[in-house]
């Protein structure tokens, strides 16, 4: 009977195992240091090896030379674990037989001793499936099980093993398998298997797989199927529904070009070719992944899994466009393949993101749209016409602390102590309430507040003030505030539009002069001021207070 490659090749000894070279060696000196565990968890992507090894680890428990890290494929016990037949070896999917029941029964077997070889050895697949109850069940097994008892979990999701068992056992992290070892082994198994085979179309296959080596194999089974003892890149592509590499490159022609037409057609074919659009996204997103490592680790880095024809390919490619540009191309194409999930008009979709990244190669940065804008001449002094306006000079370089901060530490020494709430304070004379409650407003650091009684209108009718200020003061004007600056007064405050019938208040200044003129010298205010005419600088003030 037939046996299909992934279980014939299959490894069957630690020296056969790739890409796991940290789990190997720490479980090769755990085993000639007689350091064996009772309990192990194995995660990792699928088709990593953690099944494999487990059975490994088995044989070499149990091989009758053993503990050994190189068993002898002779005895009973080699066979029967290879075969999958072995009585001490007990394979448990925990997917079916996740229960506490079966973990009862799992508890009371444990206590037997093996009935030929050294260890008893339970291996559960798919361990996270186990429920919460049946993991406590299974407990104080694991944590104080007999001494001819090893468990060894397999997981591709170790985050839903709960802590309690994790802590009891020794936990190793399987990786995803390196793109050129696993090409060299499936070079060698077509070797083996009399296939012939370029490296393109086995590059297509590693890249089917995504890191693991058994949906590799099994791609590489069906297309030996498919396409007999010769394997050609072109027929591999059209059996896995692959794109090829020239089919993406159209995509980045068309970028180059900023055509718009050639981007449609692109989705035209496609659809007249019955192709899954959102499997060419997720290839092109892929595809501008690759461009984007290629322009910044060159041709040549293990970044990118993808032969060294292929490498040269997208760095020539990546070449013609900036770092930015790919990374914004990047980024709108994983947008799309997200919207093509749940779209209902996937073409639409398609045609319209696709039309997103020409017009995304477009765009210019903030910096050089500034810069395109040039020097503004001087407003004192117009220039001839056939001379370029000249930048004004940079601004001097500052060594001791900026004017705001000075100006800040001078306030905040001549300020004078608030003085102590009034309970019964006297009316002030008629028209100096406003500037009295200016004044008090001001001592007390709300200037934002003290801003806007300025422009309003205030009156002192009997005990009562009446204050009618802007609608837009709603959140500087507030009665709290302004009986802290008066206490003992009571206010009746209406938003409308005022009547400022009184001589204005003269404002303190915050700022010293000499600031305040550093400020509207500086080029960039002046260059603002002449590019947008009409504006207006109505105060200075220090964002950090």
């Amino acid at each position: 009977m037939y046996q299909v490659i992934a279980r014939k090749y299959r490894p069957q000894s630690f020296s056969e195992l790739i890409s796991q070279e940290h789990v190997k060696t720490t479980l090769e000196n755990a085993i000639n240091q007689s350091r064996i565990a009772h309990g192990y968890i194995f995660s990792g992507q699928r088709g990593t090896g953690k099944t494999t090894v487990a059975r490994i680890m088995a044989r070499c428990l149990n091989c009758e030379k053993g503990p050994t890290m190189t068993p002898c494929d002779n005895c009973a016990s080699c066979r029967e674990i290879t075969g999958g037949n072995a009585v001490d070896v007990i394979e448990i999917d925990a997917a079916s037989n996740r229960g506490i029941n079966e973990m009862r029964e799992l508890r009371e077997s444990v206590r037997y001793r093996p009935a030929r070889d050294r260890y008893k050895v339970f291996i559960v697949d798919e361990a996270h499936q186990i429920t919460n109850e049946a993991f406590n069940a299974l407990l104080k097994t694991l944590e104080e099980p007999p001494e001819w008892v090893v468990f060894i979990l397999c997981t591709t999701e170790s985050h839903k093993i709960p802590t309690t068992i994790a802590s009891r056992c020794q936990q190793f992290s399987f990786r995803s398998v390196d793109f050129n070892e696993l090409l060299a082994r499936m070079e060698w198994i077509c070797k083996e298997e009399g296939i012939k085979a370029d490296v393109e179309a086995l590059s297509v296959l590693a890249h089917a797989g995504e890191g693991s080596v058994r949906d590799s194999l099994s791609a590489l089974d069906q297309a030996i199927a498919c396409c007999g003892t010769e394997l050609k890149a072109t027929e591999v592509r059209g059996l896995l529904g692959m794109f090829s590499l020239d089919a993406l490159e159209t995509v980045s022609d068309a970028l180059i070009a900023a055509d718009s037409r050639k981007m449609l057609d692109v989705v035209s074919n496609l659809e007249s070719r019955g192709a899954n659009l959102q499997h060419f996204c997720r290839e092109l997103a892929r595809y501008f992944r690759n461009l984007l490592v290629a322009r910044i680790a060159g041709a040549g880095t293990r970044l990118i899994a993808a032969s060294q024809s292929e490498q040269e390919r997208f760095a020539e490619t990546a070449s013609k466009f900036s770092e930015e540009d790919l990374t914004r191309y990047l980024q709108l194409t994983l947008n799309l393949f997200k919207e093509l999930q749940y779209s209902l008009q996937p073409r639409l979709h398609m045609e319209l993101g696709l039309l997103k990244l020409v017009h995304a190669s477009r765009l210019i940065s903030l910096e050089e749209a500034l810069a395109s804008l040039g020097p503004a001449p001087a407003h004192h002094a117009p220039q001839p016409a056939q001379h370029r306006p000249v930048a004004a000079p940079p601004p001097p370089v500052r060594t001791g602390p900026s004017p705001f901060a000075a100006d800040s530490a001078k306030k905040v020494a001549a300020a004078p102590a608030p003085p102590p709430p009034m309970p019964s304070a006297e009316p002030a004379a008629p028209g100096s309430i406003k500037q009295k409650l200016h004044d008090s407003l001001v001592e007390l650091g709300m200037t934002f507040t003290a801003d806007a009684i300025a422009e309003s209108s205030v009156e002192e009718n009997g005990g009562l003030i009446e204050l009618v200020t802007d609608p837009i003061n709603k959140l500087s004007v507030k009665e709290a505030d302004l009986m802290k600056a008066l206490p003992g007064r009571k206010f009746k405050i209406t938003f409308g539009k005022p009547v400022v019938t009184d001589e204005p208040v003269e404002k303190k200044k915050t700022i010293d002069d000499e600031v305040t003129e550093r400020a509207l010298a500086h080029p960039e205010v002046q260059r603002f001021q002449e590019m947008f005419p009409g504006s207006l600088i109505r105060t200075v003030r220090n964002l950090k207070e």
